[in-house]
């Protein structure tokens, strides 16, 4: 690291964000280069990535880009080497790309379930991966995987998404027991419902006219939870904030 200041508190540091072209992971991406950090932002939409990019740096910042389906092993390991190349070896890895698919269990929509599967959990696995034996090899480094109040609590209407959730947990709290003494932390975000379009990709609209709250209160914007993952990585090397559950004030679990 290097070039760190209490503006820039991330200067030096290179941060790769999946997700990255809308909603959650756009905005982490601009608090985290806005921080100071270089970032490699991915997602499978090249022309979102190249808005975002000519944004960061239009406001200063660092950004690569680069086109990539998290449920490819060899695209996300890739991603990460693109990273290097251009921009040094990657300090924060925000697994952040997912879907969530509102669904009765009755209705056997099962191509959703494992478009789900696919995504929330091979998508964080495969960025784990991709990152891991660098970051022990250099002895520092932070993992930090998008989760949902849904990995603490089963939601109707959202068995699948909750299940792959409760998957991201359980890595997330294995592999952190797992770096102790290796310089990386492992961090899990549970933001509660956010204003995005994370929901456009849902088909089984019962499930969702009955089960969706998400109009019934104020909810969260994408840059709450960019400050607070870029609040995360930002702490001091002695600090580890492990989880950080963010919910509408109005909607807690």
């Amino acid at each position: 690291m290097a070039c760190v200041s209490d503006s820039q508190p991330l200067g030096g540091n290179v941060a790769v964000v999946t997700g990255a072209s809308s909603g959650i992971g756009r905005s982490i991406a601009i608090h985290l280069a806005s921080a100071g950090a270089k970032v490699c932002i991915a997602a499978r939409s090249v022309d979102k990535l190249e808005e975002l990019k000519s944004e960061i740096e239009k406001n200063g910042g660092v950004a690569a880009l680069f086109k990539c389906d998290v449920t490819v092993r060899e695209e996300v390991i890739q991603l990460v080497k693109y990273a290097e190349t251009n921009l040094g070896p990657v300090d924060i890895m925000v697994n952040n790309a997912g879907v969530m698919m509102y669904t009765m269990m009755s209705n056997l929509m099962m191509d959703d379930w494992d478009k789900t599967i696919d995504v929330n959990c091979k998508g964080v696995t495969n960025g784990i991966g991709a990152v891991l034996t660098g970051m022990i090899s250099r002895g520092r480094g932070h993992i930090v995987n998008m989760s949902s109040d849904a990995g603490l609590q089963g939601f109707a209407g959202l068995a699948v998404y909750s299940g792959t959730k409760f998957f991201v947990e359980g890595v997330s709290q294995a592999l952190r027991h797992e770096m102790v003494g290796k310089g990386i932390k492992v961090t899990c975000i549970q933001p509660g419902d956010v204003k995005t379009n994370i929901q456009v990709n849902t088909t089984d609209m019962e499930a969702r006219k009955q089960y969706d709250a998400s109009e019934n209160c104020k909810i969260l914007d994408p840059d709450d939870i960019g400050r607070a993952v870029t609040y995360v990585v930002s702490q001091p090397d002695h600090v580890a904030i492990n989880q950080l559950l963010i919910e509408p004030k109005e909607a807690p679990i």
